[in-house]
């Protein structure tokens, strides 16, 4: 299993607006192959910083399968107008004994 780690900033204000656009969007993302799960958390501190965390059954089926696709298009159609900032993201594979 691999997890994408996303940290997304929005434009201040925009919270209920952007947490509904990626519950339409969580069903697309969902379809992908390799798709496993996904969470969203909003900052308490910072409430215009999330952080996404889908967890993928390979890193290709996130990094070709799902971004090489007309999903990705869509996807990022449905919540990319929210970023202030471009998403940072990283991939983390669990630790052997530790997960």
């Amino acid at each position: 299993m691999v997890l994408e780690h996303a940290v997304i900033t929005i434009k201040p204000g925009v919270n209920r607006e952007f947490e509904a656009a990626l519950t339409e969007a969580r069903s697309v993302v969902a379809e992908s192959h390799g798709f496993v799960s996904l969470e969203l958390h909003r900052g308490i501190e910072t409430p215009d910083r999330y952080v996404l965390l889908i967890q993928w059954e390979t890193l290709e089926d996130h990094t070709v399968g799902f971004r090489q696709s007309e999903r990705f298009t869509q996807w990022r159609a449905l919540i990319g107008s929210y970023f202030l900032s471009p998403p940072e993201v990283i991939h983390l594979a669990p630790v052997d004994g530790l997960a």
